[in-house]
């Protein structure tokens, strides 16, 4: 007889969370009990490499494309954001201190964002945006 005695901030059942031990205990172990099997490498996941480059398009869409109220557009504009990862490095606090930026923007931008797979308060260093930004705006003026 085992007896766990499992503790969590309620943010995962306690029975979920040992399911996930023993999922991962599982795998681990899984190299000494087929042992005799060639072992060949993991592939690479592939969502995760589609889901990077989808990141980065959607982060280089103008804040136009969200479809935005006229006040929130505006306020975005006021503020010097034109680009979505400008929006997505902000706080919430950040963007309730934007002149007439209020609560019902605020939740109008975290809707879209997160029909995007974005929010606000997004650590992007790793974004590099393409190499061609100041190439477009030489051939529009």
């Amino acid at each position: 007889k085992l007896t766990i005695e499992v503790w969590t901030d309620g943010s995962v059942t306690p029975r979920d969370t040992i399911a996930f031990g023993a999922k991962i205990l599982k795998k681990q172990m899984s190299v000494f009990i087929n042992f005799d099997e060639d072992l060949e490498p993991e592939a690479p996941d592939k969502n995760a490499d589609d889901a990077k480059p989808r990141l980065n398009e959607n982060l280089y869409l103008d804040v136009d494309e969200l479809e935005l109220s006229v006040r929130s557009a505006n306020c975005l504009r006021n503020a010097n954001i034109n680009k979505i990862y400008q929006l997505v490095e902000k706080t919430e606090a950040e963007m309730l201190k934007t002149k007439n930026f209020g609560r019902k923007s605020l939740n109008e931008i975290k809707e879209l964002l997160s029909d995007l797979g974005l929010s606000l308060g997004m650590n992007i260093d790793s974004f590099q945006p393409p190499e061609d930004e100041d190439d477009d705006k030489d051939q529009e003026d």
